[in-house]
């Protein structure tokens, strides 16, 4: 996308998810993290590319021993609509018995986050929690819910906070859905 498209976007854009209550959320979520495993010493990874703003601001909220890895799995490149799960990258860590926090950017369908909870278990992972900054209402059952959970958005295509447009505003310090969409 060029940047005069990106623009357009983002100036007709809705506020969905305001900066503050982006910044609320991540700290709640923190402190739910940390009461659940904060002497669990898990590994933590986030997905790669749209858990990188969530993970940047939650991991300095979480005051306990962890390790820290990533991977990236995606369904949709650079298009807007589910397809063919890809892995790029698996975590470099050994998740045999350890508890796994996976961290995503947001919870959509679903299909995804099931698939790397299946995978991190069958590689002897004893538990993989998940936290997502995002979950969208979509009005129906997922295959799998997130154990902790930022905010909850309609169900409409969103971006900011890690989430993109066509590749384009991941560092946006809010969400924003698209007109139209």
């Amino acid at each position: 996308m060029n940047p005069q498209e990106a623009k357009r976007i983002f100036e007709e854009a809705d506020l969905v998810c305001s900066a503050e209550e982006s910044a609320l959320a991540v700290r709640r979520v923190a402190g739910e993290i940390a009461a659940r495993l904060a002497d669990a010493n898990p590994l933590v990874l986030a997905v790669m590319g749209g858990a990188v703003v969530f993970t940047g601001q939650l991991l300095p909220q979480l005051a306990f021993p962890l390790d820290f890895d990533y991977l990236h799995v995606t369904r949709y490149g650079d298009v807007t609509t589910g397809g063919q799960l890809a892995w790029i990258v698996e975590p470099r860590a050994d998740v045999a018995g350890r508890v796994v926090l996976v961290v995503d950017d947001i919870l959509d369908e679903g299909v995804t986050l099931a698939a790397i909870r299946q995978r991190l278990l069958a590689q002897g992972a004893t538990e993989v929690l998940s936290a997502v900054f995002a979950d969208k209402n979509l009005g129906r059952t997922k295959p799998i819910s997130a154990d902790f959970v930022g905010v909850h958005l309609p169900n409409r295509y969103v971006f900011g906070y890690g989430m993109d447009v066509k590749g384009a505003w991941r560092n946006l310090p809010a969400v924003y859905a698209v007109k139209g969409l």
